[in-house]
């Protein structure tokens, strides 16, 4: 008997075909067995993972199968929460693709289901499921940088020549800060646990509907955290941990292995630095595995609703000053 916690996708994308669908398939304990989607086109590049996979042509169906425990959405922005209400309701776990909700009130919505069918129900960040940022929390938690000073981030790619991704497409949800701001914004979060109290400034250009560049400034308890986030520069990220006594710089913080090696450089005063390299770590395959644990178990998930709500009110957060300063 395969007692593996089973799968099901709602949508055939890129970043599924290319990461999640492969990380299902190595997560221990995991399957990968239905996919939701009329293209067959792209039907096919999945079942060359799997050809048992059950293909449905509508969501729907894929939410009436028995067999599936949960269910990845990696589906438009827009419809994320929808969908993740959807699943709840059908019974299925989900994890679903960031942003989870076009707006943070929207999430109380979800909560409130998921604390009514007892369901595990999170946004997909993988990146808390890495150990380098398990790493850098703990050195911040324990004081090894001294008083935290302040955060700086930058996450940046260029699809201008690409107008009909949905990135591209205000009326999807598109735009760079629901995209990959909330990976400087998040962590930030995550690595203090603290909340902004004000957005010192957010300085943003939009094309059509959607931010192609923002640079934010944020006021936390104690400390100060800036970042860069863009979808018409060159790919780049980077994130710094400044402390009174030394900091913390991660070369690849959201896309290792695909950006860069993963490594985090400590450096106290004029010490030596000490470089921690995390070479063979997927965070996809981490973060699958943790989600079925939880799923299953007692074991909290690192990453809950309420986490992924903090996140989107800092986002709100940041338009509403970008909208008082214009």
């Amino acid at each position: 008997m395969n007692t593996s916690f089973k799968w099901g996708i709602l949508g055939a994308s890129k970043f599924a075909l290319e990461q999640m669908a492969p990380a299902i398939h190595a997560a221990k304990g995991n399957s990968l067995v239905a996919l939701a989607t009329k293209d067959k086109e792209k039907a096919n590049k999945f079942l060359a993972l799997s050809d048992s996979l059950k293909i449905y042509d509508d969501y729907i169906g894929l939410l009436e199968d028995p067999d599936i425990n949960a269910v990845y959405i990696p589906l438009p922005n827009h419809i994320h929460i929808e969908w993740a209400m959807r699943c709840l309701k059908a019974g299925k776990h989900v994890l679903c693709e960031k942003p989870i909700s076009m707006a943070a009130g929207e999430i109380d919505r979800l909560i409130e289901l998921r604390d009514e069918t007892q369901l595990l129900a999170a946004e997909a960040y993988m990146v808390v499921h890495h150990p380098q940022w398990q790493l850098v929390k703990d050195f911040v938690d324990t004081g090894k940088i001294g008083q935290l000073v302040q955060i700086d981030g930058v996450f940046s790619y260029n699809n201008a020549d690409d107008p009909m991704n949905i990135r591209n497409q205000a009326n999807y949800g598109g735009g760079g800060i629901p995209d990959i701001g909330v990976y400087p914004y998040g962590v930030s979060r995550f690595v203090t646990g603290c909340e902004p109290t004000k957005i010192l400034f957010a300085d943003i250009v939009f094309e059509n509907g959607v931010d192609t560049w923002a640079s934010i400034s944020a006021q936390f308890p104690g400390f100060k955290m800036q970042a860069v986030t863009s979808m018409r520069a060159a790919p780049r990220q980077e994130m710094t941990i400044h402390g009174s006594e030394g900091f913390l710089k991660l070369s690849a913080p959201f896309n290792p292995n695909v950006f860069d090696i993963a490594q985090v450089v400590f450096r106290k005063g004029n010490e030596q630095e000490e470089i921690f390299k995390f070479p063979s770590e997927n965070q996809y395959i981490n973060q699958v595995e943790a989600f079925s644990l939880s799923a299953t178990t007692a074991q909290a998930y690192k990453c809950s609703l309420e986490f992924s709500k903090g996140t989107q009110t800092m986002i709100d957060m940041v338009y509403a000053r970008n909208k008082e300063l214009l």
